[in-house]
């Protein structure tokens, strides 16, 4: 498989050999499923509580003696039963996170850039650098590369200056190579990857 290497200019300047066992088979759906559920499960942030009866206000002394009152033993007005009492078994904070295999992180990666070649949606440029750090610029290097609304631009080692001209511009990411995610890929109209990115995706 060959796809076409262009410049800032949407030029085309070279090709990329892609390997057909990676790229060119089918796309393991189940895979991107699993990494975009634990990268979702991973941002959530988990801070949900309910007091229990140690939080909740109100006095530990025993309301009235145990026994010859004719009414139910009680020993708190904390006590879960009662009315402005304790939660029982209530969410506390927690993280949601958990560890996903090494193989189904790298394999989600892959599978998606194979749906994006697929759709036609994947474009592979020389360099990803601006001189200036003004939004106007970047703008205008993402609709010369046919990107409009979601773009996802990864970079081996991204640009400071182009970093700081798309941080202001919604629907727009970069990412380093080592940081990106299946969810990042699947979820932009359109990817933007430099030649080296794509080696080392690939070769992941």
């Amino acid at each position: 498989m060959k796809v076409d290497v262009v410049n800032s200019d949407n030029k085309k300047v070279g090709s990329l050999e892609l390997s057909d066992e990676i790229f060119g088979g089918r796309v393991n759906g189940a895979v991107i499923w699993e990494s975009v559920i634990h990268s979702n499960a991973a941002e959530r942030r988990g801070t949900h509580m309910t007091k229990n009866r140690a939080l909740v206000s109100g006095s530990g002394r025993k309301p009235w003696k145990q026994k010859g009152t004719g009414r139910a033993r009680i020993g708190s007005i904390r006590n879960p039963i009662w009315r402005h009492g304790g939660t029982v078994f209530g969410p506390s904070p927690r993280s949601y996170d958990y560890a996903l295999p090494r193989k189904v992180k790298r394999g989600a990666i892959v599978a998606a850039l194979a749906q994006k070649i697929q759709d036609g949606s994947l474009v592979v440029v020389d360099a990803l650098a601006a001189a200036e750090t003004r939004t106007k610029a970047a703008v205008e290097l993402i609709k010369k590369l046919g990107a409009g609304g979601k773009a996802l631009l990864i970079d081996v080692h991204p640009n400071e200056n182009l970093g700081i001209a798309v941080r202001n511009l919604p629907g727009v990411q970069l990412v380093a190579s080592s940081r990106v995610v299946a969810r990042d890929l699947m979820n932009a109209t359109r990817v933007i990857v430099t030649k080296a990115a794509v080696e080392k995706l690939g070769a992941l």
